[in-house]
C-alpha cells in the first residue's frame, strides 16, 4: 500500500474516493499579486483552503503545523526565496510541489530545474482556466493519494459488506486527519449510536478503533519524510503531543512510533489484523 511521492498527470483517481474527499489544503509562495490573484480564483473557499506566503520559512512553517495537500511555488523571476522554498520538496517528498510560470522561453530555464533537481510533481501555468489548476493538482495531493492507496484495505479489516465500506471510504477521504463518528454519521444520514452499531457489526473492527489505525497510518507515510519529526506529525494529526501519539502506536498496533518510519501501511493493517486490536474501550466515540 506503499504510494510514490510522485504521481503522474492523468492518473485515474475513483470516483469513489474523489466525492467523499474535504477541499484540498494549499501553500503557495507568491510575491507577485496577479499569481495571488489569480490562485485565489483557482481555490475558492468552497473548493479549497489555500494559504498564500511571501517566504521559504513560512512554507516551511505551514508543513510542520498543518496538514498541507500540495505547495505552488511561483517561479517567475525566481530569487534567493523561491528557490529555497523549493528545497524543500526534497525534505517533504509525500508532499507534491508544483511549479507556477507564464511558460514563456525566459521560464522554461527555471520549471526545468524544478521538475529536475527538485523533482517538482508538476508545473501549473499562468494565464490558463484558472478552474485547470485545480483540476491538475487534485489527483496528486496527499490526500487523494492517502485514500487512493487505501481504498482496498477494507478487505484486509474485514469490512465486506456495502455500509462498512461506504463508511472506510469516508475514513480514508479525510487523510489520516481528525475526524469525529458524528461528522460521518452526518455524512451518511445516519446516528452516531446507528453507524457505530452496523459498522462493527459480525465482528469487524469497531469504528473508533479503525479512525485510530487510519491516522497512524498517515503518521507512518509522514515519518518517512526528512522534513518531518514526531512532534510535527503528532502536531499535524491531531494528537495531543508526542508521547499521546506514541501511546496510540502500541494499544492501536502494538508498536512504537519510532518505528513507523521503516514499516509499510500493509504491514500496520496486519498487526492490527493479527493482534486482535480491532475494538476500543469505549466503541462509538471519538
Amino acid at each position: 500500500m506503499r504510494w510514490s511521492p510522485r504521481i503522474p498527470q492523468g492518473t485515474d483517481v475513483p470516483e469513489s474516493v474523489l466525492g467523499a474527499l474535504p477541499a484540498p489544503s494549499v501553500v503557495a509562495l507568491c510575491a507577485r499579486e496577479r499569481s495571488r490573484d489569480m490562485l485565489r480564483r483557482s481555490f475558492p473557499r468552497r473548493r479549497g483552503h489555500l494559504t498564500l506566503v511571501k517566504t521559504a520559512a513560512e512554507v516551511a512553517d505551514a508543513l510542520r503545523s498543518t496538514m498541507v495537500d500540495a505547495v505552488i511555488v511561483d517561479l517567475t523571476r525566481a530569487g534567493e526565496e523561491q528557490w529555497s522554498a523549493a528545497a524543500l520538496a526534497r525534505e517533504f517528498p509525500s508532499v507534491p510541489f508544483f511549479a507556477f510560470a507564464a511558460m514563456r522561453p525566459a521560464d522554461l530555464p527555471a520549471l526545468v530545474r524544478a521538475c529536475t533537481e527538485f523533482e517538482f510533481a508538476d508545473y501549473l501555468v499562468d494565464g490558463i482556466d484558472d478552474a485547470m489548476h485545480r483540476e491538475l493538482l487534485l489527483p496528486t495531493t496527499f490526500t487523494v493519494r492517502f485514500a487512493t492507496a487505501l481504498r482496498h484495505g477494507d478487505e484486509k479489516l474485514g469490512l465486506v459488506g456495502p455500509f462498512q465500506r461506504d463508511a472506510w471510504r469516508h475514513v480514508i477521504s479525510h487523510g489520516g486527519r481528525t475526524v469525529r463518528t458524528e461528522t460521518i454519521a452526518t455524512a451518511m444520514n445516519l446516528t452516531r449510536e446507528h453507524l457505530s452499531r452496523r459498522f462493527s457489526s459480525g465482528g469487524a473492527p469497531n469504528l473508533k478503533r479503525v479512525i485510530d489505525l487510519c491516522r497512524l497510518l498517515a503518521a507512518s507515510e509522514l515519518s518517512k519524510n526528512p522534513g518531518y519529526d514526531l512532534p510535527d506529525i503528532a502536531r499535524i494529526l491531531g494528537f495531543a503531543s508526542a508521547s499521546h501519539m506514541s501511546a496510540s502506536c502500541q494499544r492501536v498496533i502494538g508498536v512504537k512510533s519510532s518505528s513507523l518510519a521503516r514499516l509499510r501501511p500493509a504491514d500496520l493493517i496486519d498487526k492490527f489484523v493479527k493482534q486482535g486490536r480491532g475494538r476500543s474501550r469505549t466503541p462509538g466515540t471519538a
